[in-house]
């Protein structure tokens, strides 16, 4: 197993073990109760058992500090018969809130925050969100805490048209949590499980917050994708640019790519680099990235990947590298075909689920691409989930 500098915490690893009695209730922690070295071992041969036998595959990077990483957080919250409100997770399956004092696995900044959200909403009669009438206001609240920078955004999401009591209860907010950087108020009277609705308005501070990832600066806004576990993000990018063994003069092409961390992140190693992504808003915040870190060979695409990629192929433009970080679903057949008009040397796929991984590589050998390595980063320790970084390279023809 590979992990990062020494120091007491990974001295000890062997010995670290998941004891939040909340476990039950939550679901969230698969290995509630288990050693952490042991959920790694799991993840490691489960990865293992799903890759192609020709394919190697290289031991597990374990989270140096595997408690309190989620930089992201988010709660609802319930106001009980005797007028107390509390917060917490959902029981798995369900909209039941379990109350917790506190999360092994979120940072605990946030934490502290939401459960002081939870008191200030009972001490200033907050209504809180009825989920079954569709009535009342605090309905969530979500908290990002940039771990480089320590700047933190707390996000007030509301059920109703107004949030009566806004200036006193962000008053009280700020009182306690000075760290506080930027407050906004979210407005979502969707009748379904998003978090967040269509209109935000900004109370405080900048609106955003930012973070540093491999040395370059990212903008993070309510809505944007940022891993929830920067400092193993460092180590999973690391391993892309790695695999992918770069010459520094390649055309990359950086499907999926959100805001442009990945992107980015490669941009550095390579001759140039495309990132595609369809989502317009994502786009514009990944221009601004590249532009804010004065990287001249990246630019960004607003487009389906595979249209991109197909209308590249018909001009017989040549790509010698097709990065991807798809979401939990993975890939389709269209996308991998594109990708065989196209014909890089090598694909670098980014996956946060093995079972789509197995599947997607499967596909990708029928056109032409074989899976030769593979490295999994525990990015989400105690859960089930694990990153795997696998590198296809094309047969010949």
């Amino acid at each position: 197993m590979k992990g990062g500098k020494k120091n007491a915490a990974s001295d000890n690893r062997t010995a670290l073990k998941n004891k939040c009695p909340a476990a039950k209730d939550c679901g969230g922690c698969a290995y509630a109760g288990k050693t952490y070295i042991h959920s790694c071992t799991e993840k490691y041969e489960y990865v293992k058992k799903l890759m192609p036998k020709d394919c190697t595959v290289n031991d597990i990077n374990i989270c140096e500090d595997p408690f309190h990483y989620r930089n992201k957080v988010h709660s609802g919250f319930k106001r009980l018969r005797n007028g107390k409100i509390i917060c917490g997770p959902y029981e798995q399956g369900s909209h039941r809130i379990v109350e917790v004092d506190s999360c092994l696995i979120e940072n605990e900044t946030a934490s502290a925050i939401i459960r002081d959200c939870a008191d200030i909403a009972a001490k200033t009669g907050v209504p809180i969100y009825n989920e079954t009438t569709c009535t009342g206001e605090l309905r969530r609240v979500l908290v990002r805490v940039a771990d480089k920078t320590g700047e933190i955004m707390v996000v007030i999401v509301i059920g109703s048209k107004y949030f009566r009591k806004k200036t006193v209860f962000i008053k009280e907010l700020t009182k306690r949590h000075p760290e506080i950087t930027t407050i906004l108020v979210n407005i979502n009277r969707r009748r379904d499980s998003m978090i967040l609705g269509g209109e935000t308005k900004k109370v405080t501070g900048k609106g955003y917050i930012t973070d540093i990832l491999l040395g370059k600066t990212f903008r993070i806004s309510p809505s944007s994708f940022y891993q929830i576990n920067r400092d193993q993000a460092e180590v999973l990018y690391t391993t892309a640019v790695r695999l992918a063994d770069f010459k520094g003069t390649e055309r990359v092409i950086d499907a999926y790519c959100g805001t442009g961390t990945t992107t980015l992140s490669f941009a550095g190693f390579t001759g140039s680099i495309t990132g595609v992504e369809i989502n317009p808003e994502a786009v514009s915040d990944a221009v601004r990235n590249a532009k804010a870190n004065g990287i001249k060979n990246a630019e960004f695409i607003c487009a389906d990947a595979v249209e991109y990629m197909e209308d590249l192929a018909a001009r017989g433009e040549r790509i010698d590298v097709v990065m991807m970080d798809p979401t939990r679903l993975g890939t389709d057949e269209r996308f991998i075909k594109a990708c065989e008009k196209l014909s890089p040397e090598k694909i670098v796929y980014i996956s946060c689920n093995p079972d789509t991984l197995s599947r997607d590589i499967k596909l990708f050998e029928k056109y032409g691409y074989h899976a030769v390595e593979a490295e999994p980063v525990d990015m989400f320790p105690w859960t089930s989930s694990i990153e795997t970084v696998c590198l296809l390279t094309r047969t010949a023809a």
